[in-house]
């Protein structure tokens, strides 16, 4: 796995409002030790075990013009998310990956979760 994305703080900076009695959550992502100032950083948030990297829940997307960069996801309900992310240096909007599935792109998971033969399990992330 490549480790030239590390997640600092990914999870732990989860800002809870309530405005007139309706619940609205946001969840802020930074990443950090971004090698390479060019292409853009995906990231995907996943709101259950089911349908982690399947289905996206809500994703966004930012320049890589920086070693870091921040990100707030808005208007969430409350509950457990995974993310993934993975830096998209030649911007083709896809993972890259080697003749065998090897992704060839930076990615990282939340909670700086590492995968064996393959991603990420929904419980380490």
């Amino acid at each position: 796995m490549k480790k030239s994305i590390i997640l600092s703080a990914f999870i732990c900076l989860v800002t809870l409002c309530s405005i007139q009695a309706q619940e609205t959550n946001s969840l802020t992502v930074t990443v950090s030790n971004i090698k390479t100032q060019k292409g853009t950083i995906m990231i995907g948030l996943y709101k259950d075990e089911n349908t982690f990297l399947d289905k996206v829940f809500k994703a966004q997307k930012t320049d890589a013009n920086s070693t870091s960069v921040t990100v707030t996801f808005k208007n969430i309900p409350a509950g457990e998310y995974g993310i993934s992310l993975f830096h998209d240096k030649d911007e083709n909007g896809e993972l890259n990956t080697n003749f065998i599935g090897i992704p060839s792109e930076p990615y990282a998971f939340s909670n700086n979760a590492k995968g064996m033969f393959g991603p990420a399990k929904w419980g380490r992330c």
